[in-house]
């Protein structure tokens, strides 16, 4: 029983970073203005909620549906890293196998697909600009900045910045 305790206490912390990236903090304060004021982290945490299991999930995954209609498309199942920050409250459409790193930025009509069922795999602390798309099954390494506009259909090593269409690493 103690492990299981544990076990859903780290889950929560998944949030708590998350409300972090967003407020620099984490207080109830902060918490209930997200939930009130801030549809991307309100979509974040019924997404989370869901990802926990049990009957955490099942409250949440009717809420989930209902926001699924918003601009922002990331599946429950998707795996992502703790500190996600998603600015201007999308559009975003993620792919499920995508796998998003820790400390990752997803600017407003930012898509991450794949018609192979193979998405991206992106490293942590990974900025994506505006209007990016990543194509099939590239990596992204850590550190990394994807410059606004740039169609990513290659590998982009650590500690890069990547521009253009399609990105070609500058830095």
């Amino acid at each position: 029983m103690n492990t299981k305790k544990i076990a859903l206490t780290d889950k929560f912390e998944y949030i708590k970073s998350d409300l972090y990236r967003y407020y620099g903090k984490v207080t109830l304060k902060n918490f209930l203005k997200a939930m009130l004021r801030n549809k991307s982290f309100k979509y974040q945490f019924w997404m989370r909620m869901c990802q926990i299991g049990g009957i955490c999930k099942i409250i949440a995954r009717p809420i989930y549906e209902l926001k699924k209609g918003s601009n922002i498309q990331i599946d429950y199942r998707t795996k992502i890293g703790y500190g996600l920050y998603i600015a201007h409250g999308g559009p975003i459409v993620v792919n499920p196998s995508a796998v998003i790193g820790n400390n990752c930025n997803l600017s407003q009509y930012t898509t991450i697909g794949s018609n192979d069922g193979h998405a991206a795999v992106l490293g942590d602390n990974v900025y994506i600009g505006p209007n990016v798309c990543l194509v099939e099954d590239v990596v992204i390494g850590n550190n990394v900045t994807i410059g606004a506009g740039s169609v990513v259909t290659k590998n982009i090593p650590d500690n890069a910045t990547a521009v253009g269409n399609y990105a070609k690493v500058v830095n």
